[in-house]
């Protein structure tokens, strides 16, 4: 019973300190919206890359969304090999359409794209963009504006997830919430710390910068790509960086069942914990002590001290997510599936970690990325 009692005291803990750390990862401090423009902005100092692979449903709409943003933006979309509509429907949007090629051994489509797109920019600016990101307008000429008003080589939004259906507003909420408590906005965005974060449906980045840190070729191998161009601009480039969160970038595929969702996540969870067993076992430990004993443990030992326990911890639970739910306007009864949530999670994270030990890496757009042991 003292091991339990244990063990429920630690999972409360940990709910406490998600809402008391001096930076507050559960808050949503860290946002960058838009007012309309009344006036046509010039634009003409940025170029958008959009790697795009069988993107047809979504990249005219994309593209619509970014041609409102001003007047001299230029916009390529490479398209990474698809075998649907999507070249022929971004030439017809307008956009500047290259044909791009298989990737190198070793590299993710997604950065053979980008690197394969990076010769037709000739900006000051460049703003990449995934093919499914819908951008309300101004809100590219207030990335700028916040680059060069705060001297910031990247500055990055998180991008409002749909949330349409019932498996959607369970889980995506959440995926932001978890986002930031491993990788803090408010450490990332400070020039001192060790953390870095970015969202790679919407970053904006000085192609200076980008060129100096070696472009796509320095990070080639990373699944995470998003976070490690963050990093490098920090340590490499010894330049400050900004993520946030934003109402004025939306994504606008659907995730119609839970394994959609679930291969997204399992991409690159176990990557995360930096294909590590022993720290694999240490996230089922925490997630196991916060999810199910800290507030559940009474319920199966009727003591009045896991009784306290488990109370304390749903109120923590409630202070830590409701920031979230409130930015996204979600009901705050969606606290209470915070455990089933969290169990989902893991869940996604363990197949990671079993698909890596079977010999892949990561699955994801029709390719197959070896883990390194194969």
């Amino acid at each position: 019973m003292e091991l339990i009692e244990f063990l429920a005291i630690f999972g409360a803990i940990c709910w406490y300190a998600v809402i008391l750390l001096p930076w507050r990862p559960n808050t949503v401090r860290e946002k960058l919206d838009c007012s309309p423009h009344e006036t046509v902005t010039a634009l003409q100092d940025v170029t958008v890359l959009i790697p795009a692979r069988n993107e047809g449903p979504y990249i005219q709409r994309t593209l619509a969304a970014i041609l409102q943003q001003g007047i001299g933006i230029q916009i390529v979309v490479i398209d990474d090999q698809s075998s649907d509509d999507t070249a022929q429907r971004a030439r017809e949007s307008g956009a500047k359409v290259i044909s791009g090629t298989n990737p190198p051994s070793g590299w993710s489509g997604k950065l053979w794209a980008l690197q394969q797109g990076l010769p037709h920019v000739a900006t000051p600016f460049t703003l990449l963009l995934d093919a499914d990101i819908e951008l309300t307008p101004g809100i590219v000429s207030e990335l700028c504006q916040k680059a060069q008003t705060e001297n910031l080589a990247l500055v990055s939004l998180m991008a409002e997830p749909p949330m349409n259906n019932f498996i959607e507003r369970l889980l995506m909420p959440a995926f932001i919430f978890f986002f930031k408590l491993l990788y803090p906005f408010g450490l990332a965005n400070q020039s001192t710390s060790r953390i870095a974060a970015a969202a790679g449906g919407c970053i904006l980045i000085k192609t200076d910068t980008l060129h100096a840190i070696g472009a796509f070729a320095s990070l080639h191998t990373a699944l995470i790509d998003d976070c490690t161009l963050a990093a490098h601009v920090k340590k490499r480039a010894q330049q400050r960086t900004w993520i946030g969160l934003s109402h004025a970038a939306r994504s606008h595929r659907g995730y119609a069942e839970l394994t959609q969702i679930w291969n997204m996540v399992a991409r690159t969870a176990y990557t995360q914990l930096k294909y590590s067993a022993i720290l694999l076992a240490l996230c089922t430990f925490i997630m196991g002590a916060m999810f199910w004993l800290a507030p559940f443990a009474f319920l199966f030992f009727s003591t009045p001290n896991l009784f306290v326990i488990g109370m304390l911890t749903w109120i923590a639970m409630f202070f830590a997510y409701t920031p979230t739910l409130v930015y996204y306007q979600r009901s705050l009864f969606w606290v209470l599936a915070l455990p089933l949530i969290g169990t989902l999670y893991l869940a996604m994270t363990w197949t990671s970690a079993l698909r890596y030990w079977y010999g892949e890496r990561a699955h994801w757009k029709d390719r197959r990325y070896e883990s390194k042991s194969n």
